[in-house]
Order: C-alpha cells, then structure tokens, then sequence
C-alpha cells in the first residue's frame, strides 16, 4: 500500500505559478511511476502528467506541455508539479497518483490515488 498526500495548491492569478508536491510513504516509492491527473468541477478527472520510476521519463497532456513540469526526488519520496502561465482553465482538484506504468493516461492505471489540493486561477 502505498500512502500519498498533496500539498501546494491555492488561489493565484492567471499567469502565475504554483508548485504542487506528493509526499509518499508506504511501499517503496521509487517502484512506482506517478502521475497528476485533475478535475474540474461538472468534469470528468482528466490526465495531467506522468513521470516514470527514476525520472528519466514523462508523460503530458496536450494542454500542459511547455507550461507544466513533473518531477520526483526519491531521496525524498515525493514527486513535483511545477504549474507555469496558469490558466483559468487550468483550476481544479488536483490529484497524484501512483501505479506501474507512466506511459498511459488511463486513470484506472494507478491504484494509488492522495485526496487532492485545489487549484484556483483567478482571470
């Protein structure tokens, strides 16, 4: 079983930043791949970004890439997502997850799910 606890979101402008962390405990967090998936509200959860085991390797969405960065630092058993020029499409309940395969955007992937941090960009 692997714990995950997000931290990190909050109210900013759009144009602006935030930096989104995942803390894991639990099983070893450096077996897994861990992504970031959001929801909006009256949405579906929808894929957001993935990174694989060691980080050598990541996975966006069209609507993230070249705004958003994933990343992981095993020493620490957490995983990163660095939000630039936000949007107000971008506000949501954002949720990490951990699973097997960083290369799918299928939710149903990771059975590893935190509780979600909110995401508010204001325009």
């Amino acid at each position: 079983q692997v714990q995950l606890v997000e931290s990190g979101g909050g109210l900013v402008q759009a144009g602006g930043s935030l930096r989104l962390s995942c803390a894991a405990s639990g099983r070893t967090f450096s077996n897994y791949a861990m992504g970031w998936f959001r929801q909006a509200p009256g949405k579906e959860r929808e894929f957001v970004a993935a990174i694989n085991w060691s980080g050598g390797s990541t996975n966006y969405a069209g609507s993230v890439k070249g705004r958003f960065t994933i990343s992981r630092d095993n020493t620490k058993n957490t995983v990163y997502l660095q939000m630039n020029n936000l949007k107000p499409e971008d506000t949501a309940v954002y949720y990490c997850a951990g699973g097997a395969y960083y290369n799918t955007n299928n939710d149903n992937a990771y059975p590893y799910w935190g509780q979600g941090t909110q995401v508010t960009v204001s325009s």
